[in-house]
C-alpha cells in the first residue's frame, strides 16, 4: 500500500511552483509510504508517489513508467491486485512483457491494453492515476467496495489529486474552509460522510467503482460497477457452497505477500475465519501466522453483559488460540493511552471520526507493526451477510433514516443558532438518494426489496465509515490491513441471495455460519455478534469529560464557535445511552467526539465561511 498524488493543468505547462508544492505534499505521504517516495514531471503536471514495499520491493518503484511507440505511459498507485497472475497470463498471451513481479506493472499494463475498461477486470483494493501522453488526459480510478481512498480538488484548470486530504491541504490553492454543509457533515453525519464528499469545501472523492478522465475538456467520471439484483436458482446448500468457495477464495488470494503477515482476532466469527483460513494455508507453506487481538486494562472488571454485547472476547480468544497453530499477541491499552490517541486519530483520518474506536485500532495498528507489514482484518461481512441489529428488527429497519443515525434532531440541538439548517432534511435527502438507486427485479416482495435497500444503505455509508477507520488508522502506521470479506464478488452474489438464506435458522449470518461449518469450534462458529471491542472501564468516561470541560473553559475554544456550551454540560451531566452513531458510540464516546472537534479545527485551522 502507498500514496500517491499529484496536480495536473492542460491548459498552460507546469509553474516554476510546481516542485516546491511536490515537496510539500509528499512530506505529508510519508506515513503511508516510508520506504519509498519518487517523482515524475510531465509536460502537463506530476505526479507523485510514496512506497510501503509489500510485493517485489526491489523493483515495483513508482511512478512506473512504460514507453510504447516513442510515448510514455506512467502510472502512480495505491493497492492490492487479488488476480494479478490471471491478468499477467491474460496480458501475455496477448503480446505484453513484463520485468517485474508487482501488480503495479500489471495495473499500467492493463490500462495500455483495455484503457478505462482496464478496472472491470480487477480484483482487487486500489486508488490509481495514469499519465496517457498520447492522449494528453490523466485516467484516474478508484476500487468498487471503496477501500482505498482517492480526493480531488478542482482549482480553475487545475486538478489536485491525493489519497488523503491532508495532502490536499498543503497546496495553496485549496484552503482549509468548511462551509454550511461542511458543518452538518459533521454534526448531523459524522464520523460518516456522504458518499463523494470531502467535508472541506470543495474538496471531494472519486466515488467507489468510478473511474474516468481529466484532460482539456475538465474532469468526467463515470460508474463502472454496481450491484444489480438477479434471479437466485441455487438451493440453500448450493447457495453455503457458493458462500464457502467465495469466502475461502478471497481469503487465500489476500495471503500474497513478500513481507511477514498476520491477522486480527476477536474471537468473534468473522475474525476467527479469517485466522482459520489463513492459518491452514500458510501452515501449508511452512509459514506462521501472527494473530493479534486487543483488550483494555480493568474490562473484565467492569464488563457488563448487554443486548449488543452479551459476551467478552477473552474466552473465545483463548479458543482460537488453541485451535490455531501459530504466534499470538494481545495487546493491551490504558485509559489516558486511548484518551491521548484520540488527537492522533483525527490527523490520521483528517476529520473527527468514531472517538476511541479510531484511536484504540491506531494503537493497536501501531503495536501490530513491530511483528508485521500486512495484516487481514474482518470488516464487511456484517453489511454484506446482514450481521447488525438494525438488519434483524422489524421496527427498526422498516424506520425511514439511516438504522445507525437515528438522533438527527438531538445531534441538531448541540448547534449554535446561526448553524441550524433543516436537519430532517438534510439526512432524508442522502438516505432517500441511495434508496432511489437501488435497483430489484419485478415483483420482489416488500422484504426482499427492503433488505437490498437495507444492503446498499450499508455498504454506501456505513461499511465506507468503517474502511475509511480501517485504512487511515492502519496506513498512519505503515500497516497495510486487508478486508476479505470485502471482495466485490461477494456482495455481487449476496445482493441477489434471499434473505431467509441469509437469516438462516433466525440468526445473524446465519448462511455464513452454515457454510463455513468445519472451519471453527461450534462455540466460535455460533457465537452471538459481539462488536469491536471498546473499553468498559468508567475511568475513561471521567478522563475525556475532564478534558472537554477544560475546552468549554478556553473562551477561545473552536468548538464553542460551532456547538452551544450548555448543550456540551448536558452531555457531560447525563447518563443516556442515546448513540451517535450506532452501538459503538454512546455517551463516552460523544464527549471524546466532540473533543475530536475541536482538535480538528485548531490543528487544521479551519476556517468557517
Amino acid at each position: 500500500m502507498c500514496a500517491i498524488a499529484g496536480e495536473f493543468n492542460f491548459r498552460r505547462r507546469p509553474d516554476c511552483g510546481i516542485h516546491a508544492r511536490g515537496r510539500a505534499m509528499l512530506t505529508t505521504m510519508k506515513r503511508r509510504g516510508p520506504d519509498q517516495d519518487g517523482v515524475r514531471l510531465t509536460e502537463n503536471g506530476l505526479l507523485l508517489h510514496a512506497r510501503l514495499s509489500v510485493i517485489d520491493p526491489k523493483n515495483g518503484v513508482q511512478p512506473m513508467t512504460y514507453c510504447k511507440d516513442n510515448v510514455e505511459y506512467s502510472v502512480v498507485y495505491n493497492g492490492e491486485l487479488y488476480n494479478t497472475a490471471e491478468l499477467r497470463r491474460e496480458l501475455e498471451a496477448l503480446g505484453h512483457t513484463f520485468r517485474t513481479r508487482c501488480d503495479t506493472e500489471v495495473v499500467l499494463k492493463a490500462y495500455l491494453e483495455w484503457k478505462d475498461r482496464c478496472v472491470e477486470k480487477f480484483n482487487g483494493i486500489f486508488a490509481f492515476a495514469v499519465w496517457d501522453s498520447p492522449e494528453k488526459a490523466l485516467f484516474l480510478a478508484r476500487d468498487r467496495m471503496g477501500v482505498k481512498p482517492l480526493f480531488y480538488a478542482l482549482r480553475g484548470e487545475s486538478l489536485v489529486f491525493a489519497s488523503e486530504i491532508k495532502t490536499l491541504l498543503t497546496h495553496p490553492d485549496i484552503p482549509a474552509e468548511i462551509d454550511r454543509d461542511g458543518i452538518a457533515e459533521i454534526m448531523l453525519n459524522g464520523p460518516g460522510r456522504t458518499p463523494g464528499y470531502g467535508v472541506f469545501k470543495g474538496i471531494e472523492e472519486v466515488r467507489p467503482a468510478h473511474c474516468g478522465y481529466f484532460d482539456r475538456d475538465g474532469l468526467r467520471l463515470k460508474r463502472y460497477w454496481k450491484l444489480l439484483p438477479r434471479e437466485h436458482t441455487e438451493s440453500f446448500d448450493e447457495t453455503a457452497e457458493h458462500v464457502r468457495f467465495l469466502v475461502t477464495d478471497s481469503i487465500r488470494r489476500q495471503l500474497i505477500s513478500d513481507v511477514p503477515i498476520g491477522t486480527f482476532l476477536s474471537g468473534g466469527l468473522d475474525s476467527s475465519l479469517i485466522s482459520a483460513v489463513a492459518c491452514k494455508e500458510l501452515s501449508a507453506q511452512g509459514k506462521c501466522l501472527h494473530t493479534f487481538s486487543v483488550d483494555y486494562r480493568d474490562n473484565e472488571k467492569y464488563f457488563r453483559a448487554g443486548k449488543f454485547q452479551p459476551n467478552s472476547d477473552s474466552s473465545f480468544i483463548r479458543k482460537m488460540q488453541e485451535q490455531l497453530s501459530g504466534e499470538h499477541h494481545l495487546v493491551l491499552l490504558d485509559t489516558v493511552q486511548l484518551a491521548d490517541a484520540l488527537y492522533d486519530a483525527v490527523e490520521a483520518r483528517d476529520l473527527p471520526g468514531m472517538a476511541d474506536v479510531d484511536a484504540s485500532l491506531l494503537l493497536f495498528c501501531k503495536e501490530i507493526k513491530e511483528h508485521v507489514t500486512v495484516a487481514l482484518s474482518g470488516e464487511c461481512a456484517d453489511e454484506i451477510f446482514g450481521g447488525y441489529p438494525w438488519y434483524r428488527d422489524p421496527e427498526i429497519r422498516q424506520k425511514a433514516g439511516f438504522p445507525w443515525a437515528q438522533t438527527t434532531e438531538w445531534r441538531a440541538s448541540f448547534l449554535r443558532n446561526e448553524w441550524q439548517t433543516d436537519p430532517a432534511a438534510f439526512m432524508e435527502k442522502r438516505y432517500q438518494a441511495t434508496l432511489d438507486d437501488t435497483e430489484t427485479l419485478p415483483g420482489t416482495s416488500a422484504e426482499e426489496k427492503r433488505m437490498q435497500e437495507m444492503m446498499r444503505l450499508n455498504l454506501d455509508w456505513f461499511m465506507q465509515t468503517l474502511l475509511d477507520r480501517k485504512d487511515r488508522m492502519s496506513m498512519y502506521n505503515g500497516l497495510e490491513v486487508r478486508v476479505p470479506f470485502c471482495d466485490w464478488r461477494i456482495a455481487d452474489y449476496l445482493y441477489s441471495v434471499p434473505w431467509a438464506f441469509k437469516d438462516r435458522q433466525g440468526q445473524e449470518k446465519g448462511l455464513l455460519r452454515e457454510a463455513m461449518r468445519g472451519w471453527l469450534p461450534d462455540e466460535v462458529l455460533f457465537r452471538k455478534k459481539s462488536p469491536y471491542p471498546k473499553t468498559h472501564n468508567p475511568a475513561y468516561r471521567r478522563e475525556v469529560a475532564f478534558r472537554l470541560r477544560n475546552v468549554m473553559e478556553d473562551p477561545s475554544s473552536p468548538l464553542l464557535s460551532l456547538v452551544k456550551k450548555t448543550a456540551l454540560e448536558a452531555l457531560l451531566e447525563s447518563e443516556s445511552a442515546v448513540p451517535w452513531y450506532g452501538q459503538l458510540m454512546t455517551a463516552p464516546q460523544t464527549i471524546a467526539y466532540f473533543l475530536q472537534v475541536d482538535h480538528w479545527l485548531r490543528k487544521y485551522k479551519v476556517r468557517i465561511v
